[in-house]
């Protein structure tokens, strides 16, 4: 299936919006059990992760839905853009930024994620 060029970068915006729009409302239910229950603030790193893996795989899985091909590698597209987006995103509100090895392994994580994200959306089509 030939996909013209502007209709898969449609896509590869398409799917970052769908992976930010599940983050946020992920983050926005997080903010109301943090408040509202007994949840512990301890419990963020684990539940953030969680909401990115989530968010990641649902974008992978739209872009590979769209385009129908390279799975693995539309995947991993999503993973390392949406990642890309929030290093920018911390840069510039968090001056005081810098690249560990927390942040690589969160690279490391949303690159596999959108692999697998990309495998199940592929498989689906």
């Amino acid at each position: 299936m030939e996909i013209k060029k502007t209709d898969y970068i449609r896509y590869i915006l398409k799917g970052l919006a769908v992976s930010y729009i599940i983050t946020f409302a992920m983050i926005l239910i997080i903010s109301l059990l943090l408040t509202y229950t007994s949840l512990k603030e301890s419990t963020i790193p684990i539940i953030n992760t969680i909401a990115m893996i989530g968010s990641i795989v649902c974008g992978s899985i739209y872009l590979t839905l769209n385009t129908g091909e390279k799975g693995w590698l539309n995947g991993m597209l999503i993973g390392f853009l949406y990642f890309l987006i929030l290093l920018i995103l911390n840069k510039t509100f968090i001056k005081t930024f810098s690249f560990n090895t927390y942040s690589f392994s969160k690279l490391m994580i949303s690159l596999v994620t959108g692999i697998i994200g990309g495998m199940i959306g592929i498989n689906l089509k």
